[in-house]
């Protein structure tokens, strides 16, 4: 019996070898800390972003593309935008009746861009403690990743490392996800 197997076909088996190499190669050095093949395996992350809006997808997508490039600090700020944009619709999500009824000071302004204008973030997660979508260690914990924000946002000597730039991702969308499974 004679096989003919065209070059097309032999070509196209050895790309598919080499890219199941490939996939075998950067889960294995992964798991070493200062791996490059350890960004290359954020598909899990890409993963969770489903569900977001088009916008806070957009923006967890930049912080993860920024730490692919080693762009850590820009990270950061991308991540927290994404975290703020997913409070601000929970806080919003029911016309913003509960916050300005928590917040009076609030009512003059009629939407959640107008109170993002003119409220600090900080005072955002202290209302939504308040309407008990953060507990007090959530809220000192949110606060935290606030401040290192602010490290990554403003002059300063703070640099982030792959490691803290990927575990400061990852917080902030567990906190998206428990956040989004609540009701405002």
């Amino acid at each position: 019996m004679i096989v003919v197997v065209s070059l097309f076909e032999v070509i196209t088996a050895w790309k598919e070898k080499a890219k199941a190499f490939e996939n075998d190669a950067h889960e294995i050095l992964a798991r070493h800390e200062g791996s490059q093949s350890r960004v290359i395996s954020l598909e899990n992350t890409r993963k969770r972003l489903e569900g977001l809006s088009v916008q806070q997808h957009e923006l967890f997508q930049q912080a993860l593309e920024c730490i692919e490039r080693g762009i850590y600090r820009a990270a950061h700020v991308m991540a927290w935008a994404a975290f703020v944009d997913v409070l601000e619709q929970k806080l919003a999500s029911d016309g913003l009746t509960k916050l300005q009824s928590a917040r009076s000071a609030w009512n003059k302004w009629n939407s959640i861009e107008e109170i993002r204008e003119n409220v600090p973030e900080f005072q955002l997660i202290e209302a939504a403690r308040e309407l008990r979508l953060f507990s007090k260690p959530e809220t000192k914990s949110i606060l935290g990743l606030l401040s290192k924000r602010n490290e990554c946002a403003h002059p300063s000597s703070h640099r982030p490392s792959l490691n803290e730039s990927l575990g400061y991702v990852s917080d902030l969308l567990n906190r998206v996800e428990r956040l989004l499974a609540k009701s405002p």
